[in-house]
């Protein structure tokens, strides 16, 4: 659960704590096409959509996605907590769209009705994206046989979720509990910016909570390349990763070349889905999508390789001219 869904988990309104998680970056478009301001939820799958993705919602059925305002109706205890819990649409879509083949395209705001059914359809009815564990199916079904079916999946996801987040081991350091490691490996850097007469001298500092690291510094390259691993403990109550890059002075304070949020959650997320990843083969287990809120140049995909489970990921570094950065993170549980 990230530093943010974790506030949310307090005590308070029920409806002022669904607005605070739909102002959350990655709630502010919605789960299934991407149109902005989505004043709709799906409260049993835990995400938030659009008017014209909340009609095929409705169109499934409550047994598959029981749709709530966020604003205009009355929301249960039980559906605000199982929301929050969740953590909104990138982590909600971390599981539903852990397999979209390359076939399929995810639909834009402005795709026809029948674009926008069969997406939806596959996505949470057929469950065509799920990773196969997670699976429930069924030959011809009643509704009420359906709507166990369903009810069936989501205790597991929701299973999946506590299951794996409370199985982790925490440590304390001081008064801070930790879930496990994240490696990041700091690859190269493309086209950065000029702070000297003619070049740079970067450098890349991470921050996490109170962690703070930093690469060595690449003498006079605007291409630099570092292939350094730095470790970052993560906290129970985490939020994105700060990412900066910075020129090298003697004599000077260092200038700053450009900055970054790198969203963790998605990769968490995923690799407690699914639990020891040296049980399966080399296989796509989740995306970070991109966004015009986040610096991403292409979605991040979230792979097991080898058993281990690494996202590539490739920014345009942000409140600069010119600048990107690729990096691979890879997460590690701490029974590991």
């Amino acid at each position: 659960m990230s530093n943010y869904a974790a506030g949310l988990g307090k005590p308070g309104s029920g409806k002022r704590r669904i607005r605070d998680l739909l102002n959350q970056p990655d709630n502010r478009v919605c789960a299934d096409c991407g149109a902005s301001d989505p004043k709709w939820a799906s409260a049993n799958i835990g995400v938030f959509i659009c008017l014209k993705c909340c009609g095929v919602h409705r169109s499934l059925g409550t047994h598959i996605s029981k749709v709530l305002s966020v604003t205009l109706d009355e929301w249960s205890d039980e559906e605000v907590d199982s929301m929050i819990e969740i953590g909104g649409n990138a982590s909600a879509n971390s599981i539903y769209e852990a397999f979209v083949p390359d076939t399929c395209s995810k639909p834009g705001p402005d795709v026809s009705h029948d674009q926008r059914m069969r997406f939806i359809r596959a996505k949470y009815e057929l469950q065509e994206f799920l990773k196969p564990s997670l699976r429930i199916t069924s030959g011809k079904c009643s509704t009420k046989s359906s709507a166990f079916l369903t009810t069936s999946l989501s205790r597991k996801i929701m299973d999946s979720f506590r299951t794996n987040s409370s199985s982790q081991k925490m440590f304390q350091e001081g008064m801070v509990e930790f879930i496990g490691l994240l490696k990041v490996t700091i690859k190269k850097g493309t086209n950065l910016a000029i702070r000297d007469m003619m070049s740079s001298d970067p450098y890349v500092v991470l921050n996490l909570g109170k962690q703070k690291l930093q690469t060595t510094v690449v003498n006079s390259n605007l291409n630099p390349v570092w292939n350094q691993e730095l470790m970052l403990s993560v906290p129970e109550s985490y939020g994105p990763v700060k990412l900066q890059v910075y020129d090298y002075d003697t004599f000077s304070a260092d200038d700053i070349m450009g900055e970054a949020e790198i969203d963790i959650q998605p990769l968490i997320t995923s690799a407690m889905a699914f639990g020891d990843p040296e049980m399966f083969g080399d296989m796509q287990i989740g995306k970070w999508l991109k966004s015009h809120d986040n610096p991403l140049i292409d979605d991040s995909i979230i792979n097991i390789v080898d058993g281990k489970v690494k996202q590539e990921v490739q920014i345009k570094l942000q409140n600069v001219e010119s600048g990107e950065l690729e990096l691979e993170m890879e997460w590690l549980p701490l029974d590991q």
